[in-house]
């Protein structure tokens, strides 16, 4: 595994752990096993860091995704619908994301990555959705109920919120067939 690889792995493993506070240097440069010149070559501030652990943490989400979806095309979304639901009822992504918006709105910088970031992951959605045999016309709709979902379950974090966040991706995706 490559040193930029580790230090994100790293990264996602502590804000998964401890929130997005625990984003030091110091500490992600101890979890990851690096210099902590390393982390500052790799990510010189904290907003690339954050860019990088959230495209990080998405990517490992979408893969699996594809792959779901590859293998279940044409059989309906059950299996789609299961794994998106669990990733939406886990809090831990959406505090990630939360925290990118905040930082935002302090480095415009931010900003403009993350219209970029959306752009990309909508269409990386689309894909799953048409691999899973589903309409990707309403991809916006479809990540809009989403993110909502996600946001609305780590506001209340119960059972009940995680269980709505579950079904309003089996609702969404209902939409799409």
């Amino acid at each position: 595994m490559d040193v930029r690889s580790k230090i994100l792995d790293a990264a996602l493993r502590l804000v998964f752990e401890s929130g997005v506070a625990a984003l030091t240097q110091p500490r992600i440069a101890q979890a990851a096993g690096v210099r902590q010149s390393h982390l500052t070559y790799y990510f010189p501030t904290r907003a690339v860091l954050l860019e990088g652990v959230v495209q990080h943490m998405m990517e490992g989400m979408l893969q699996g995704m594809h792959a779901i979806a590859h293998s279940h095309a044409g059989k309906g979304s059950d299996a789609l619908a299961k794994a998106m639901g669990e990733a939406i009822a886990d809090p831990r992504r959406a505090r990630v994301m939360l925290a990118l918006v905040v930082a935002s709105d302090e480095e415009p910088g931010i900003k403009v990555w993350l219209r970029k970031f959306i752009r990309q992951l909508r269409a990386r959605i689309g894909q799953v959705l048409v691999e899973a045999g589903l309409d990707k016309s309403r991809v916006a709709l479809f990540h809009t109920l989403l993110v909502g979902a996600a946001i609305l379950n780590v506001a209340r974090d119960d059972e009940h919120s995680r269980r709505e966040a579950r079904s309003t991706v089996r609702a969404a995706l209902e939409l799409l067939t």
